[in-house]
């Protein structure tokens, strides 16, 4: 039986490799070894974004409805326990967009927030 040998694979792989850290600098792009130290770190550091992204959108809708509730005279953990009592169910995500977009709307929101308590 013949002999395989891996040489076709082993370069497809390494080609990858370059492939992915196509724009780092210095020999990092160019040289194998560097590369695909560089190519695992920066996985490493994409997994963490993935996971941070999610925390800074939080913080900053969590932000962002504070500042719309400050203005109607309350804050926003009196608020969002308001509205848990008034049994509106409304993610961060939509209260802030109504709290920038539709200011009325909003408003309405923190009356019956006031009410519930």
């Amino acid at each position: 039986m013949a002999r395989v040998k891996g040489a076709m694979m082993t370069r497809k792989h390494r080609n990858k490799i370059l492939g992915l850290a196509k724009g780092y600098w210095g020999n990092k792009s160019r040289h194998y070894k560097m590369a695909n130290q560089q190519v695992m770190k920066s996985g490493r550091y994409a997994y963490v974004g993935r996971k941070q992204k999610k925390r800074d959108f939080r913080q900053l809708w969590i932000t962002r409805i504070n500042a719309g509730c400050k203005q109607n005279g309350m804050n926003y953990s009196t608020f969002m326990h308001g509205l848990k009592l008034a049994g509106i169910d409304m993610n961060r995500k939509m209260l802030s967009e109504t709290a920038i977009h539709d200011s009325a709307a909003f408003t309405a929101l923190c009356e019956q927030a006031k009410a519930a308590l």
